[in-house]
């Protein structure tokens, strides 16, 4: 099991869970969260991605926004905790949100080289840290990432979406490849939040193989 820590960011502490592999890391990796917060599930990610061999921080990037006292299991899976999430998603901002990434980064360094893999409100923010920060990334289903595609990459990212995901339409998918075509963009027969195995979105097959994707593409760039 993992452990709260804490990251010291120009902007106030965070709380991050930190998972530790057994043996030497083959990497470090930034676990970047849903609009729902560093909950339960996030960090049951985490701890997969520890098991196979990365020593993984997951912040809870919305202490900047709550406190370092608040709650991350706060936000349900309902309207409600949509609306709080995407009230937090927009307050935080796009700059604090990637220096809380760079904090992290920074603390993982001794394990090796670092990479991102973020979902939904994370996915765009692991885009983010390819483009600008140079972390290699994974992408899954980052509804705002059209508006970056444009910005020269300074690492090599991957996305998944799903072809169900009515809130990235098929021309949004399409823009990724056209924009970013060294880019490896890959859609599965599922709905937004595929690989969250909690809901009902969830899909194993499609969650499996994109999980399997993920792992390869951290091996080329991470170790």
């Amino acid at each position: 099991m993992g452990e709260w820590v804490t990251l010291d960011t120009h902007h106030g502490p965070v709380r991050a869970w930190q998972a530790t592999p057994e043996g030497k890391p083959r990497g470090g990796l930034v676990v970047i969260q849903e609009i729902f917060g560093t909950n339960a599930h996030i960090r049951e990610v985490a701890e997969g991605f520890a098991a196979k061999g990365y020593a993984v921080l997951a912040p809870s990037f919305f202490d900047l926004v709550d406190g370092a006292d608040s709650d991350p299991d706060a936000l349900p899976y309902d309207p409600d905790g949509v609306k709080q999430g995407l009230e937090h998603v927009n307050a935080l901002g796009v700059e604090k949100a990637l220096e809380v990434v760079r904090a992290a980064a920074s603390r993982l360094a001794p394990a090796g080289k670092v990479g991102t893999v973020g979902y939904c409100w994370g996915g765009s923010i692991a885009l983010l840290s390819a483009l600008r920060l140079g972390l290699p990334s994974v992408s899954y289903y980052g509804a705002r990432n059209v508006q970056f595609l444009d910005e020269t990459p300074k690492a090599p990212v991957m996305f998944h979406f799903g072809a169900q995901d009515k809130s990235i339409p098929a021309e949004a998918i399409q823009a990724h490849r056209n924009k970013l075509p060294q880019m490896a963009t890959y859609v599965y027969p599922a709905d937004h939040a595929f690989n969250r195995s909690v809901g009902h979105a969830y899909d194993p097959d499609s969650a499996a193989l994109a999980l399997t994707r993920t792992l390869d593409f951290f091996s080329e760039h991470l170790g």
